[in-house]
């Protein structure tokens, strides 16, 4: 089966083209022919079973039908983690979108002062649509960063009831799998540098009611962490 990441105007139409380099990929790297059937997803969280309708030079014409299977988890997981290099923090994008994380937030720490451009940000978003479309999801995680310290509160959201909030240290005593999140609650993941979090941040993480979790004892990459802490949660 092949999922499409389309726009979320898309889905709600009965059909619609594709060009550009989703109709490459699919109609001469694929080679799909009319009659075949795909998933389409808005990243949204909205999925529409479809079927080829016409294929032309450019362009095809897909015609959508009844709702698909979202794939997504009821646990809605988003990691807030503090920024790494450019290459590691693809991968870690790359493998959150697949286990079905809801957003990645990069931080900056006093540990971790990097900044991110736009063209960054691009690619990052890039591979977390290609993680969308390889592993069926049907939500495609909002990436940010850096965000400053000081955004910490904000990056929380306005829900409060119902939502997690773990931070991970080495040093803790429960270990990130000690309670189990409730279906359809929301949680947040906080993953510091591999230097460990600044005595200062943690202050204002016990502050805004963030609960310390380990991994082991062992002192992990920042992005084997946040992959880790998804993978016990979700």
């Amino acid at each position: 089966m092949i999922t499409l990441l389309a726009q979320l105007e898309q889905l709600a139409q009965d059909s619609f083209e594709i060009d550009g380099d989703a109709y490459r990929h699919l109609f001469r790297a694929r080679r799909l022919a009319s009659g075949a059937r795909l998933r389409i997803v808005d990243g949204k969280g909205h999925a529409r079973w479809a079927s080829v309708s016409k294929v032309e030079r450019r362009h095809a014409t897909l015609i959508l039908d009844d709702n698909a299977p979202t794939h997504e988890a009821s646990y809605r997981l988003h990691l807030i983690v503090a920024a790494l290099r450019a290459e590691r923090a693809s991968w870690l994008v790359e493998k959150a979108t697949e286990l079905g994380v809801r957003s990645i937030r990069f931080i900056s720490t006093r540990r971790t002062p990097r900044k991110y451009g736009a063209a960054n940000l691009d690619r990052l978003r890039r591979v977390a649509s290609a993680a969308v479309e390889q592993s069926h999801r049907s939500w495609l995680p909002e990436i940010s960063g850096v965000e400053p310290w000081s955004s910490l509160s904000t990056l929380f959201g306005p829900e409060r009831d119902n939502t997690d909030r773990l931070y991970l240290d080495r040093q803790a005593a429960a270990p990130a799998d000690s309670s189990r999140p409730t279906l359809g609650s929301r949680g947040i993941a906080l993953v510091g540098p591999e230097g460990g979090w600044d005595p200062k941040e943690i202050e204002d993480l016990e502050h805004m009611g963030c609960q310390a979790v380990s991994l082991g004892a062992r002192t992990l990459r920042v992005e084997t962490a946040a992959v880790a802490i998804a993978a016990k949660l979700l």
